[in-house]
């Protein structure tokens, strides 16, 4: 932030003159003013931090001052000032929004203690309204990465429920990124400047849910020594998003449902009724409705949840996503792990497009981390994949010279067939890097056989020329 701009109001020439002093030698741009409206005009003509008005001042008194500026520019912080005796009157300016007061006759050390307070709580603030406005801009739908026909769909879906306030059900297989998607809704929703609170509820012990989500009282349980708030309460105004609900147990779901029908609970040990104002966002991995029928998820906290069904289709649904992906990992990694890798060949990226990825979106970052890790800089190449992925072809491409055909004359059936075994040997082991268990694997055959093959055929994979340069 650049040098502080502070405002002086008091109409005693006297105290605006000390007050302009001791805060320049702290470093701060002064402007002084006699009265309210020549402050007023001051924060209109130009960029202030602070302003310090004296409580009793002509025609507007410092209250109104503050009031003023506050509706002016609500990042300005106010400071009164005050003599012994008006002290209750500057208790209640604070109550009003004032940040701090400063009584008369003021100590120097007093005065820059603070408004060194009021100035740094400034700073804090405008910080969090930047990284708010970064976070929100992160997460802005057209920011998210996919072109396929599913990913445009399920985007322009959320544009559509993100403003609704109504609950939302995201579905999805592990790992396709429904905690991305939750963050997505929060922050291009009404309730995008409030808290955003997840709960896993798969990864918290169901004797402390309870707990987490509702907070407890002092002395509720063995440990609890002081009162705390639960999640939803930190919530309040804003989001809760339950990651995984459908592992809470039966107990705990009729005490979620209760909060969904009236917005209201009591924290574990508690009798008073705490109401919360929350928008909430649910996810889950599993098939709910089988749940339901196996009777682990009560069917009215499923109709409750499932007001608005949003399902994230799995990574290999929308395979035309990957490259795009990949471009995006390799180049967060190589910022974070000081690496230049360049990209992905494209033998190695047909690989990588026909594995079926269980894991989803997680398991292909995961899988480029590793690989920028380990290679560091240039291409990444079929022989840097891991065998699962070079598994994803049930047979190595290989490129005939020519297709298959009599071509209107007789042809030598055995010898033909062996040609083009020994060439789709060579391609493998060659794509293989020479290595005769993943040489193998591309062609679904065991390495005992490849390495008979090999030595029957002269195909030596020691013999780098006549291998590698066919």
């Amino acid at each position: 932030m650049a040098e502080p701009h502070i405002v002086v109001v008091d109409d005693d020439h006297g105290v605006r003159e000390i007050l302009q002093e001791l805060l320049t030698q702290e470093g701060y741009q002064v402007t002084v003013a006699a009265d309210g409206p020549s402050a007023i005009q001051t924060v209109k003509d130009t960029v202030v931090h602070l302003v310090i008005a004296d409580l009793r001042l002509p025609g507007m008194d410092g209250l109104h001052v503050l009031e003023r500026v506050g509706q002016l520019d609500a990042k300005i912080v106010g400071i009164v000032m005050t003599g012994y005796g008006t002290i209750d009157s500057a208790v209640k300016a604070m109550k009003a929004g004032a940040f701090d007061f400063i009584t008369k006759p003021f100590d120097a050390d007093a005065v820059s203690i603070v408004v060194g307070k009021a100035v740094e709580f400034q700073r804090l603030r405008q910080e969090n309204v930047l990284l708010r406005k970064t976070v929100r801009d992160q997460y802005r739908t057209e920011h998210l990465i996919g072109a396929s026909d599913s990913m445009r769909e399920l985007l322009e879906f959320v544009d559509k429920v993100a403003d609704s306030d109504s609950t939302i059900l995201i579905l999805g297989e592990s790992g396709t990124g429904k905690e991305l998607i939750a963050r997505t809704i929060h922050y291009n929703s009404d309730r995008r400047d409030q808290p955003l609170v997840p709960v896993n509820c798969g990864a918290i012990p169901e004797n402390l849910l309870e707990s987490e989500l509702f907070g407890h009282e002092k002395g509720a349980f063995t440990g609890a020594l002081n009162a705390r708030m639960g999640r939803f309460e930190l919530a309040h105004g804003g989001t809760i998003f339950l990651d995984e609900v459908g592992e809470m147990s039966l107990a705990l779901q009729v005490k979620l449902l209760r909060v969904l029908q009236e917005r209201c609970f009591e924290r574990v040990g508690g009798t008073k009724t705490i109401g919360v104002d929350v928008r909430i966002l649910a996810a889950t991995n599993q098939d709910l409705e089988v749940a339901v029928q196996e009777k682990r998820f009560r069917k009215d906290l499923f109709y409750r949840l499932n007001v608005i069904p949003v399902t994230i289709p799995p990574l290999r649904e929308r395979r035309s996503d990957i490259p795009l992906l990949i471009e995006h990992f390799i180049a967060r990694f190589n910022a974070l792990k000081n690496a230049s890798v360049r990209g992905v060949h494209p033998d190695a990226l047909e690989y990588v497009l026909h594995y079926h990825w269980p894991g989803n979106i997680r398991e292909l970052e995961n899988l480029i981390e590793r690989l920028v890790v380990l290679k560091k800089s240039g291409t990444i190449v079929m022989g840097d994949l891991p065998e699962k992925v070079l598994r994803a072809i049930p047979q190595p491409i290989a490129r005939l010279e020519e297709p298959l055909s009599l071509n209107g004359s007789e042809i030598d059936l055995v010898k033909e067939l062996e040609r083009h075994e020994n060439r789709l040997i060579v391609d493998a082991m060659r794509r293989a890097n020479g290595v005769t268990s993943k040489a193998a694997q591309l062609l679904h055959v065991n390495r005992t056989t490849l390495v008979e093959k090999l030595k029957r055929k002269g195909l030596d994979p020691k013999v780098q020329g006549e291998l590698y340069s066919s």
